[in-house]
């Protein structure tokens, strides 16, 4: 072996392997190469919406004789929120009443009068008619009364209002809103690359900004049917468990977390070398050197993860790259040939002692 650990070349004297007419063969330090899973960092910002939602508006307008809620309570479903003065209402269900009992009476006389000719068919019809049309303005009163009481459309806790007894409203005013927060919904964006690695059940680590101690597990429950031609994300909605009533709808939450990606062959980053047209790294092939052009995916504690024409197995110049050329023969001297590379590894094989 040539002075010192790395020799530039080695003299026909001082080298068994060399000759006078050949190239000089160059020492190096080579290693296999190894594939390692690349991770998708995703960093999001996330907002939070009740499981249900409502803004609750009067059907009618009129009058507030009542308020059912006080801001801020929880109410179940069909509680009364709101009474609008419905006397008029209430009096034409009455009258509607009256004509639907009056149109059941002429049709049961009608029925009765068993005397042949005495009623027609057509009377009968028409008295069938008028009992069906009562039945239906009956109807109709009894949706414009109840159109005077607004209820809960489902179970939640009021927002805040502004409406008391007394006040006169239409269709356009606000009554209160209403939220199922028992589970929240945070929706945040995701890069489209990870769109195949995100599944509905997964957990996620998410956190309120409101609160940087407190790192929630929450389940992915949808995902997005499309990707944002413009930001290229993809939508995915995670649920939280908000039993313990500490989150509100409209938090902003951080959202953190580690994907695994596409397993790429990793090297030491002293073996990257740059040139004109980019990075590369030196192959052994045949025992010679070779040079391949790599793309850096990632870098890693020293280690980086390239895209380049590499198997499990192959070996690269580790250290030495600077004393190589393209087609240049060389030997491994490094301490991982004699212990971990048997004869003939790498591609066309290297042998076990150095030479070409």
């Amino acid at each position: 072996m040539c002075g010192g650990l790395f020799l530039a070349a080695c003299s026909p004297d001082d080298s068994e392997m060399g000759n006078s007419s050949g190239p000089a063969v160059v020492e190096i330090f080579a290693q296999p190469v190894v594939f390692t899973t690349d991770t998708d960092r995703v960093e999001a910002v996330g907002t939070a919406r009740a499981r249900q939602n409502a803004t609750i508006f009067p059907e009618a307008a009129g009058e507030v004789t009542h308020i059912g809620f006080v801001s801020g309570e929880t109410v179940a479903a069909g509680r009364v929120l709101a009474k609008l003065e419905s006397r008029s209402e209430a009096l034409a269900v009455q009258s509607a009443e009256i004509a639907v009992q009056d149109a059941r009476q002429l049709l049961a006389r009608y029925q009765r009068i068993d005397v042949p000719g005495a009623i027609s068919e057509s009377q009968i019809d028409a008295a069938k008619t008028a009992l069906a049309a009562a039945e239906v303005e009956l109807e109709l009163a009894r949706d414009t009364l109840s159109e005077r009481t607004i209820r809960a459309p489902f179970a939640g806790h009021v927002g805040l209002s502004a409406i008391d007894a007394g006040a006169r409203i239409t269709p356009q005013t606000e009554i209160t809103r209403l939220d199922d927060r028992s589970v929240l919904f945070v929706d945040f964006e995701a890069p489209e690359q990870v769109f195949s690695e995100v599944a509905m059940g997964d957990t996620i680590p998410i956190q309120p900004f409101a609160s940087q101690q407190a790192v929630i597990d929450a389940e992915v429950s949808a995902i997005g049917s499309r990707i944002d031609p413009d930001q290229r994300t993809f939508t995915v909605r995670v649920a939280i468990d908000n039993g313990d009533d500490r989150l509100r709808p409209g938090m902003s939450f951080r959202v953190q977390f580690n994907l695994p990606g596409l397993a790429y062959p990793s090297v030491p980053e002293a073996a990257l070398v740059w040139g004109g047209d980019g990075a590369y790294l030196w192959a052994v092939e045949d025992g010679k050197a070779k040079r391949l052009p790599v793309t850096i995916i990632s870098r890693n504690s020293g280690d980086v993860l390239v895209m380049a024409d590499l198997e499990e197995g192959d070996l690269i110049i580790a250290e030495g790259v600077q004393k190589v050329r393209e087609g240049t023969p060389v030997k491994d001297v490094g301490p991982a040939s004699a212990a971990n590379i048997p004869a003939g590894a790498g591609r066309g094989g290297m042998p076990s002692n150095g030479q070409p």
